[in-house]
């Protein structure tokens, strides 16, 4: 394949249709690793490439790999119904360039949300079989007891499933805190295990998934950062 001329790149990156991005760099609105160009048939290099879009700098991403640290009353949507969109946290090029989010969390749970442009990347992540364990923190309604905890370690049966479900690990945090690890990733999964046990899930936090913990990311809620290949190799996807 040849190289992209300038006008593609934009394009690719999520700046608007293709007409729109031959504008802003006749319009003089784009430069090209510092050095304004007019011409949109230039054709640089891809590798290193820093790209400014009135006045703000982007670096060239052939795919966005991105970690949100979705705040509460969210919907992970790209078409959402009752609240905001997780898509408007984050930078309007996404949505140009087909970013979704991986996986869902329900709109009043939050914490570490995966989202991408890779379909690839999106359906190994989604995928069962690949069974990546991901970390939650459950604020419960009642006081959590060892016999909550040795129930959700045994397996409690909900009604639409054919054997009972258990945590891989499940750790007493505090008086009404519960740490509970889960690779199967099921509809409502923590907090139908937890009414199934007897209690009742008042705030859920998902704080890690493999090997990439939210903590180590540093953001504040709402906030976002691009994910790099040392992040990606904590997920399997080096």
């Amino acid at each position: 394949m040849g190289k992209l001329t300038l006008d593609r790149i934009l394009q690719s990156q999520g700046f608007g249709s293709r007409k729109w991005c031959r504008e802003l760099i006749e319009d003089g609105e784009v430069a090209v690793n510092g050095e304004a160009v007019t011409d949109y048939r230039k054709t640089p290099d891809t590798n290193g490439l820093k790209l400014t879009v009135f006045g703000e700098e982007w670096a060239y991403r052939e795919r966005v790999y991105v970690a949100l640290n979705k705040p509460a009353n969210y919907e992970c949507s790209r078409k959402p119904s009752h609240h905001p969109g997780v898509l408007t946290l984050l930078p309007e090029q996404f949505a140009w360039r087909d970013v979704q989010p991986v996986g869902r969390l329900d709109h009043d749970t939050t914490g570490l949300l995966l989202l991408s442009d890779d379909g690839a990347f999106i359906h190994a992540q989604s995928s069962p079989r690949r069974h990546v364990p991901k970390r939650y923190l459950a604020t419960t309604h009642a006081p959590v007891t060892d016999e909550l905890v040795a129930q959700l370690l045994a397996g409690v049966q909900l009604h639409d499933e054919p054997a009972p479900l258990h945590a891989l690990s499940c750790l007493r945090r505090d008086e009404r805190q519960v740490e509970i690890v889960l690779e199967q990733g099921k509809y409502h999964q923590v907090k139908r295990m937890l009414a199934a046990a007897g209690n009742h899930c008042d705030a859920l936090r998902r704080v890690a998934i493999g090997g990439l913990e939210l903590a180590a990311l540093g953001l504040e809620e709402g906030e976002w950062c691009y994910l790099e290949q040392e992040h990606l190799a904590l997920l399997g996807n080096a």
